[in-house]
């Protein structure tokens, strides 16, 4: 298989990657990186991706890291059964700006909120109260846009399943097991717009590989 990605499984930015690889029913290679060693700050993966971050993604001769360049590359090179972009240039205009919403905006507080909620639990390390407060008026006031957007389109992006939506999946699913699971589902439209991309197999998938390494 010539795709490989590098990386562990228990990451957001590693299931990203599987599980857009998933929807396009592509093949590749599921190579685990130790991050629990601290395999990923040392050579050889070094070598794959200089900041010592997961993933990893080779495709050939082609190396590239960062999760949502990797899926964007494969969208462009890899047709799949299964096309997670708009072929109007203008309609692709919204799923771009909500791509972006969830890098500029949604992944920041999502990923605080769940290295205090979650990852601080696993570490045995004190949660940051006073981050856990800023971070949620944060998300509080992203899902209130998400709350009018999705009101007027069935997903973010548009009206069909895009790159867009998949993006969040690994930042939902763990909020989701949190205290803050009442933030989505008090919202009428954004808790219908996380049951069905939670309830897509190809998440599916992912869950259940995470489930078998852990």
């Amino acid at each position: 298989m010539a795709l490989k990605v590098y990386g562990h499984v228990i990451t957001p930015a590693v299931q990203r990657v599987m599980v857009y690889l998933a929807e396009k029913e592509l093949e590749y290679k599921y190579i685990p990186v130790n991050i629990f060693a601290g395999d990923h700050k040392k050579q050889p993966y070094l070598s794959l991706n200089p900041f010592g971050l997961v993933p990893a993604f080779k495709d050939g001769d082609v190396t590239l890291f960062e999760s949502r360049a990797i899926i964007r590359y494969i969208e462009e090179t890899y047709k799949g059964k299964t096309h997670l972009t708009l072929d109007d240039p203008k309609k692709m205009g919204a799923v771009y700006t909500w791509m972006e919403t969830e890098a500029l905006h949604f992944d920041p507080a999502a990923m605080k909120l769940v290295f205090q909620l979650c990852t601080t639990q696993v570490l045995g390390i004190p949660m940051n109260e006073a981050l856990v407060a800023e971070n949620q008026g944060k998300l509080n006031s992203v899902l209130d846009v998400y709350e009018d957007r999705l009101s007027k389109s069935r997903y973010l992006g548009a009206d069909s399943f895009t790159m867009a939506d998949l993006f969040h999946l690994p930042g939902i699913n763990s909020l989701m097991s949190t205290k803050l699971r009442p933030m989505f589902e008090d919202r009428p439209h954004v808790n219908a717009w996380v049951n069905d991309i939670l309830a897509r197999p190809s998440w599916a998938e992912i869950i259940a590989l995470k489930k078998s390494q852990s």
